[in-house]
């Protein structure tokens, strides 16, 4: 197996626990042993780095530190938010000596290693729809049965493309490919790659409401079972902001949404306690029912 730094992030830890659970159950059955990173705190998602750049830039770095540390040459995380700050981050320091040297004398004085070892910072789906896509294809052999999912990718994991490099930021396909590997059936739609309106929530409830309506609208007129994402944040949005849609436009959706690990994990025959579907807002069992039919 593989090693890898593991970096779950802030929703995984606390209210996307199912996230974490299944990633750590999925991951040795797709080839990676991970060594789960401690005493980290969150990237700061996109807050921090627009009210305080430098600080941002520090605890990026810090996670980057403690990463490379383990020894490891990869950081894998499973929040698309986190691998956009962790590469933005990673490629300042890269690229500008003087300013990593500053900020490894600012971490050497509050006794965190130097970041010395680089690491390469990418998300779960990229491992897995590129150097273990053919172990994937081995350990999914419970299958989805033809069910049909429609694959969000939410918009932090595609752009900018020059920095995150993976999948075509127009035209993506490593979920779909995910998807037909596991026995399902990929819906295609044009909302897919939108933004979920996480981000503005609070500030604009009613613009983020509109962004969010379209993925799952057209997911549901496409005739999805269910959608699956693999960032947690866009989890939220889809999952437990659908009672939002409802009673804002009166229209009950009732779409059951997977984490990427977990729709992955069905699959490969994970137990329901690592699969953990009665933490969603929105009920799976109907997607359950399909399957077991």
């Amino acid at each position: 197996m593989k090693q890898v730094a593991y970096y779950k992030g802030c929703l995984a830890s606390l209210s996307a626990k199912e996230l974490d659970i299944s990633t750590q159950a999925l991951a040795p059955k797709v080839g990676y042993e991970l060594i789960e990173l401690e005493s980290v705190t969150c990237c700061g998602a996109g807050d921090i780095h627009e009210a305080e750049p430098d600080y941002y830039l520090h605890l990026n770095a810090r996670i980057l530190s403690y990463a490379a540390a383990t020894g490891a040459d990869t950081l894998m995380t499973v929040c698309n938010v986190c691998t956009l700050n962790l590469r933005q981050a990673n490629h300042q320091l890269l690229n500008d000596a003087a300013l990593r040297e500053r900020v490894n004398d600012n971490l050497e004085q509050v006794g965190v290693p130097r970041y010395e070892q680089d690491v390469d910072c990418v998300h779960f789906l990229w491992l897995v729809a590129g150097e273990s896509f053919g172990k994937l294809q081995e350990v999914a052999h419970k299958g989805l049965r033809g069910l049909r999912i429609a694959p969000f990718y939410g918009c932090q994991i595609l752009r900018p493309s020059k920095l995150m490099g993976f999948d075509d930021p127009d035209k993506p396909d490593s979920l779909e490919r995910i998807i037909a590997a596991c026995g399902g059936e990929a819906i295609d739609y044009p909302a897919k790659i939108k933004c979920c309106g996480f981000p503005i929530i609070q500030a604009r409830e009613e613009t983020a409401l509109a962004e969010l309506i379209q993925p799952i609208e057209q997911a549901k007129e496409a005739g999805a079972d269910a959608m699956v994402t693999p960032c947690p944040l866009c989890h939220l949005s889809l999952d437990a902001w659908q009672s939002k849609l409802k009673k804002q436009t009166g229209k009950d959706f009732q779409m059951p949404i997977f984490h990427l690990s977990q729709l992955i994990g069905v699959a490969a025959g994970l137990e329901d306690a690592e699969l953990r579907f009665k933490r969603h807002v929105v009920s799976m069992q109907p997607v359950l029912e399909k399957l077991a039919l």
